[in-house]
């Protein structure tokens, strides 16, 4: 069984315990493999913001890794949740990112958890004008400010 087939299958058992009858597809993207679930309860799953989708893949992947320590992170959504997330999270960093060019002053984000603020950082990697950094510790939800190079 590859790590991938591990996962899906902690996926589909934690769902049954909690009552989901879902179909769950697996995808590959450039982040690596993403168990999708197609479910008719989708809100239920999601939570409010993801945050119940962000619970089961912190949990898919604890177990995971306790049985395949080197597998690459699984991302898990539900009905494209997560991707469209994402998408409107790459026009907001971009938008920031021109407002702070253009007024030279840093800005705040709003509290991100530990896979949207890698998203963040990775976005802005190349970009000429500005840079960004998190606080350290060991904060769950951490604001990323980006600044003025």
């Amino acid at each position: 069984m590859t790590a991938v087939e591990a996962a899906n299958k902690i996926l589909d058992t934690m769902l049954g315990h909690l009552g989901f009858s879902a179909n769950i597809e697996v995808q590959e993207t450039g982040d690596g493999p993403c168990l999708q679930i197609h479910t008719g309860n989708s809100e239920a799953l999601i939570g409010h913001d993801g945050d119940r989708l962000d619970d089961l893949q912190y949990l898919v992947n604890r177990i995971l890794r306790r049985h395949f320590p080197s597998a690459e992170r699984v991302k898990v959504d539900c009905e494209h949740f997560r991707s469209i997330q994402e998408d409107h999270l790459q026009e907001e960093v971009r938008s920031i990112a021109e407002r702070v060019k253009t007024t030279g002053k840093a800005y705040h984000m709003r509290p991100l958890n530990a896979y949207y603020r890698r998203l963040v950082h990775n976005a802005l990697l190349g970009h000429p004008d500005v840079v960004s950094h998190s606080p350290d510790g060991d904060d769950r939800l951490k604001r990323i400010t980006i600044a003025p190079k």
